[in-house]
């Protein structure tokens, strides 16, 4: 488990600012949370050292790349068993078409985020992935009509603290 790292509140504003755009230059975070421009930069290197940021990325969207189906699929599994639940997530984080994988209470073990080309492309996805063999019971498909809330840039995404 992970040990919590004590963050005042400028490392929030630090936080709530590079989550929403992490390209922002210093000197204009700078002069928004009101620290120097070498201030920000240190605090920034800190807080990746620490893994509070772990990774700096692009979010792309796909329907700007080319057309894509989204689904939620729920996943409950055969077992608890530890062995066949580090397989699975570990098929999981090798499938290219599984873009998030929770661990999940309730009946549901697993929820998904699946983006695939085709039902064609899910249909052989499922084949693979989600059978008895690889330790699935059961799982349910919900295909998204259309995103309502998600990534949007200057949509804060961390609670304030501090």
């Amino acid at each position: 488990m992970a040990e919590f790292v004590s963050l005042d509140p400028f490392d929030h504003k630090l936080l709530e600012r590079v989550r929403r755009n992490n390209l922002e230059p210093a000197r204009v975070t700078a002069e928004a949370v009101g620290l120097s421009e070498s201030a920000v930069l240190r605090r920034l290197r800190g807080l990746r050292a620490e893994r509070v940021i772990v990774s700096d990325v692009a979010m792309i969207d796909p329907a700007r790349v080319e057309p894509r189906i989204v689904l939620h699929v729920m996943v409950e599994m055969n077992t608890q068993e530890r062995g066949m639940m580090n397989a699975f997530q570990t098929s999981m984080r090798a499938s290219p078409e599984v873009q998030g994988c929770w661990d999940v209470t309730g009946p549901t073990d697993y929820l998904l985020t699946v983006s695939v080309r085709s039902m064609a492309e899910y249909e052989a996805f499922g084949i693979r992935e989600l059978t008895p063999e690889k330790g699935v019971r059961a799982y349910q498909s919900m295909i998204v009509i259309r995103e309502v809330v998600g990534f949007e840039p200057g949509r804060a995404v961390l609670s304030r603290q501090g």
